[in-house]
């Protein structure tokens, strides 16, 4: 059966708990210095409508890790770029290579793409959600610190595409999440569910809402796609910044996350990113493991794990 990742509900929570086991299975292997090549001769075609370190990296060495090939597009490189539809670039693409992963603006383009494609289509970014983020970020937190069940995390900051993803992920593998934002920068009622506003709490005073957090973890002030808003936000979230005064009122063994890149000394400072509580490396290296576990999910199913 075709399946897609463009939503992180996409997958149930039995099969999200796979994908950990099978990441961890595949980092320990690549460690070992053993190879896993279950994608051999197939094809990734990347298309990028945004700018990409971390993602692009991290699917395209990841997919060479399993054996297969990658094709980076960027919109400038096919017809999309003189007036092609979505749809018949998907009808295209699709009969051409394995799966699809896709970083641009519209959640929109990636569900018409998917509805029109053959293949497996990822979402690696849209303004809307970021599923592989978390994915990574809850497979770094249960490496270090078990599992995420019960546990709260606070996002500290814009509830934007990251943000939304991890109240998706909340629903699913019941946990909490506290959200603290400026005023003016309220959660978007319209986009979640009953399931998720129901693991919400949100919070004026960003203190309140780290204590007894778990996981601190936040974003640049400005998106990709609100650069015009920059300096109004800099003023607006001057006080929403992840320091060391704000980590003493998480847990003690609470840890430190940020989907990258970060804008030192705004919504995070040295101190913490680069301190004994951050796992933000682990994070951006695990993008690459969890990626590898969903790419050989989509193209091969589910594989037994050994234990």
């Amino acid at each position: 059966m075709l399946r897609h990742f463009l939503q992180f509900n996409d997958c149930s929570r039995a099969e999200i708990e796979y994908l950990f086991a099978r990441a961890r299975w595949i980092k320990d292997r690549l460690r070992q210095g053993k190879s896993h090549l279950p994608l051999q001769g197939k094809t990734l075609a990347m298309i990028f409508e945004k700018a990409s370190t971390r993602t692009r990296v991290s699917f395209e060495t990841g997919m060479g890790q399993l054996g297969g090939n990658v094709i980076c597009l960027s919109k400038n490189d096919i017809q999309m770029a003189r007036g092609e539809t979505v749809q018949d670039t998907a009808r295209v693409l699709s009969r051409m290579v394995d799966v699809v992963m896709i970083r641009t603006f519209a959640q929109t383009m990636v569900e018409t793409f998917a509805a029109h494609s053959r293949v497996p289509v990822i979402n690696g970014l849209t303004n809307e959600y970021h599923p592989c983020q978390v994915l990574a970020d809850i497979y770094t937190f249960l490496e270090h610190r078990g599992p995420i069940t019960g546990k709260t995390v606070v996002w500290i900051g814009d509830p934007n595409n990251v943000f939304y993803t991890w109240l998706q992920a909340a629903a699913l593998l019941d946990f909490k999440v506290h959200l603290s934002s400026p005023a003016g920068y309220p959660v978007d009622d319209a986009r979640i569910t009953a399931a998720e506003r129901a693991r919400l709490e949100t919070f004026a005073d960003p203190f309140a809402a780290t204590r007894g957090a778990a996981l601190v973890t936040t974003d640049v002030w400005t998106s990709m796609g609100f650069e015009a808003e920059n300096e109004q936000r800099r003023r607006d979230f001057q006080h929403w910044q992840v320091n060391a005064a704000l980590m003493k009122q998480a847990t003690a063994d609470a840890v430190f996350m940020h989907c990258l890149p970060a804008h030192r000394g705004e919504e995070v400072t040295d101190e913490v990113i680069d301190g004994p509580q951050s796992l933000a490396w682990d994070e951006a290296e695990n993008r690459m493991h969890a990626q590898k576990a969903l790419l050989e999910f989509l193209l091969v199913g589910e594989v037994k794990t050994p234990s």
